[in-house]
């Protein structure tokens, strides 16, 4: 019998999209062949969103810990016992408050190793920010929890996979934090991530300038020349198959999307734009860099849709099997590494 592997979900905010798009996606009975899902949040908030969800038959069992899951149940994990009145479509301190509980209870019990995996739903960073959240997002909360001052922020759909070298920051302090080290440890992240999370031994990478056209030689700017470009040669000559610097409109509009293992772009929204342009709906969020496995659909709380069961959850399933998925590579990785005359094989 497959392994099965125990996936922590949290519900993120009680007020939008994340528990339709949980609902709608555990309700498909292929996702019990290899894993045990856990929520950790309210089984009456659970009860509310499954009737706004179309799915008024949606059962789930009441566990008081992860030990006591169940395979080929919805397990529930209860993280507060009071009434919470949910508002949907609605931004306030409540929807914060009650995310952070959730997210606090799974990721403690995946670091003490009683869940396997980590699928977050969509957070509202104001509501979570009101309800004391110190944290950008959940990137920057899971790389504080697990110790590590970095981490990448990994756009999955598919083949397609897009890297960023700096996340959540205004955009007029990228320029100042795109250094020659700053890029150099996001590509080494990227080549380990590739090599152990997806088991592609050597992988191709396209990296993208800063600049309009890549700096079009200077014209438009230097940081090409003089930060970028000096990184890519670097890891070149030391065996690496990583090229650029491209000019990121040009790029995401060719068909060199298709010929690279991964995409290293050098800023969130030159990153996001093209990679949701040609994934909307499909993508994943995948922390990479750090030693627990985490997702998180490529969405936000929809606010706009919530309680109409307008949401797809496509890009929560995605997020779902690439968890599952991840944390098999890895265990493959290791056992190739530690066994070096076995045959490698791959998750599909």
């Amino acid at each position: 019998m497959a392994q099965q592997i125990k996936v922590g979900i949290t519900i993120g905010d009680i007020n939008g999209v994340g528990l339709e798009v949980i609902i709608k996606t555990l309700s498909d009975p292929k996702i019990y062949a290899n894993s045990i899902p856990v929520i950790y949040g309210s089984s009456k908030a659970i009860s509310f969103h499954k009737k706004v969800s179309g799915k008024p038959d949606f059962n789930y069992l009441a566990v008081k810990n992860a030990a006591e899951a169940k395979p080929k149940k919805v397990n529930v994990i209860n993280c507060w016992s009071e009434e919470v009145n949910i508002e949907l479509g609605e931004k306030n301190q409540n929807g914060g408050k009650y995310a952070l509980l959730s997210l606090e209870a799974a990721m403690t019990d995946l670091k003490d190793g009683k869940i396997d995996v980590l699928v977050t739903a969509p957070i509202n960073k104001d509501c979570v920010k009101e309800a004391g959240f110190e944290f950008a997002g959940h990137t920057e909360y899971l790389a504080h929890k697990t110790g590590k001052d970095d981490m990448l922020m990994f756009m999955v759909a598919g083949d397609l996979r897009v890297g960023v070298v700096t996340g959540h920051v205004p955009l007029k302090k990228v320029a100042e934090l795109v250094t020659p080290e700053a890029v150099e440890r996001k590509l080494r992240m990227m080549l380990a991530s590739l090599r152990e999370d997806f088991l592609i031994p050597k992988p191709r990478i396209a990296v993208l300038g800063l600049n309009p056209h890549a700096g079009d030689r200077g014209t438009i700017g230097d940081e090409e020349m003089e930060i970028i470009n000096p990184v890519i040669t670097k890891l070149r000559d030391e065996g690496e198959l990583i090229y650029g610097s491209y000019s990121a409109d040009g790029f995401f509009g060719s068909s060199n999307v298709k010929i690279f293992d991964a995409i290293l772009s050098m800023y969130h929204d030159q990153g996001l734009t093209g990679f949701k342009s040609i994934s909307f709906d499909e993508g994943v969020n995948f922390t990479a860099g750090l030693p627990i496995v985490r997702t998180s659909p490529d969405h936000g709380t929809a606010f706009d849709i919530a309680g109409k069961n307008k949401a797809s959850e496509r890009s929560f399933r995605n997020a779902y099997y690439l968890a599952c998925d991840v944390y098999k590579n890895r265990k493959r990785y290791k056992e190739l590494h530690e066994n070096p005359l076995k045959p490698q094989t791959t998750s599909k």
